[in-house]
C-alpha cells in the first residue's frame, strides 16, 4: 500500500502530525543510524588523536595504522552528513 494524500472516511490525523509519520516511513532508523554514525566518528576521533599523541611523546605508530583512523573519520564524518536532514524544520 503506497501513502497517498487521500484521507480515510475514518478518523483524521493532525496535519503536522501526518507530516512527521510520512518523513518518517520515507527515512526509518534515521536517529539510530545517526547515532551509530556519531559514536563511530568518535572512536575514529579518539584513536586518531591517541595516535597523534603518542606520536609526538616519540613512540613509534605505523603510518598505515594512522592513515586508517584518518580514513575513518572522514568516512564516518561524511556519513554523518549525508545522512542529516535537509528540511529546514
Amino acid at each position: 500500500m503506497a501513502l497517498t494524500d487521500e484521507r480515510p472516511t475514518g478518523k483524521v490525523l493532525d496535519p503536522e502530525l501526518r507530516e512527521r509519520l510520512i518523513r518518517e516511513s520515507q527515512t526509518p532508523w534515521r536517529g539510530l543510524r545517526r547515532a551509530l554514525w556519531f559514536a563511530l566518528f568518535a572512536s575514529a576521533g579518539l584513536g586518531l588523536f591517541t595516535m597523534l599523541f603518542r606520536l609526538s611523546a616519540g613512540s613509534a605508530v605505523d603510518l598505515g595504522d594512522v592513515g586508517i583512523q584518518g580514513g575513518a573519520l572522514v568516512l564516518f564524518a561524511s556519513l554523518l552528513w549525508f545522512d542529516r536532514s535537509r528540511s529546514r524544520d
